[in-house]
């Protein structure tokens, strides 16, 4: 297994899509990733979008990014939310200045965003977003999946199984 004994932050705020969130995380756990949902708050029951429960492993301030070798970000709604707690934007930031892989998909853009990191960086994200972020430096293009480096971005759950295979493409090399 290519990603064994690699551990991965998947954030969990409300409102997440559904997806987004649980597609990646298990592609990761089947190639031997340990995957631990962190939020506001530990053992707390998120809702997805469309009902879909997820129960954080850790709350924000119980890890540290540093022991860590990627995070991803799921989009939906959650990451409007994700992006206004400074310990979130302080894990993205950690694992861009250590060039980890950071995974975004469709809205989660934002958190990248606010995390100050996408300057002269090549993204993609929901078209919804687009202009947010080439204003936040970013060079936009209208593909499913964009790989700069560590940071793999990416459209819509359609694009779920390139994104996932190219996050892990990624972790796997680190």
């Amino acid at each position: 297994m290519r990603l064994k004994d690699k551990k991965v932050i998947a954030l969990v705020e409300d409102e997440f899509e559904d997806l987004e969130l649980w597609y990646p995380i298990y592609r990761l756990r089947e190639e031997g990733a340990i995957v631990h949902l962190v939020g506001l708050e530990k053992g707390k029951t998120y809702i997805g979008k469309y009902g879909v429960p997820a129960v954080s492993d850790y709350q924000f301030s119980d890890i540290r990014a540093e022991d860590y070798d990627a995070i991803l970000v799921p989009g939906g709604w959650a990451p409007d939310k994700l992006r206004r707690y400074e310990e979130v934007l302080n894990f993205i930031r950690v694992m861009n200045d250590a060039k980890k892989p950071i995974g975004q998909i469709c809205h989660a853009g934002w958190v990248l965003i606010s995390a100050d990191i996408l300057k002269g960086v090549n993204v993609t994200s929901t078209p919804g977003i687009k202009h947010d972020m080439m204003n936040a430096g970013g060079n936009w293009t209208d593909e499913a999946v964009v790989v700069d480096g560590h940071i793999v971005s990416s459209q819509r759950p359609p694009d779920l199984p390139p994104y996932v295979k190219a996050f892990a493409d990624v972790l796997a090399a680190k």
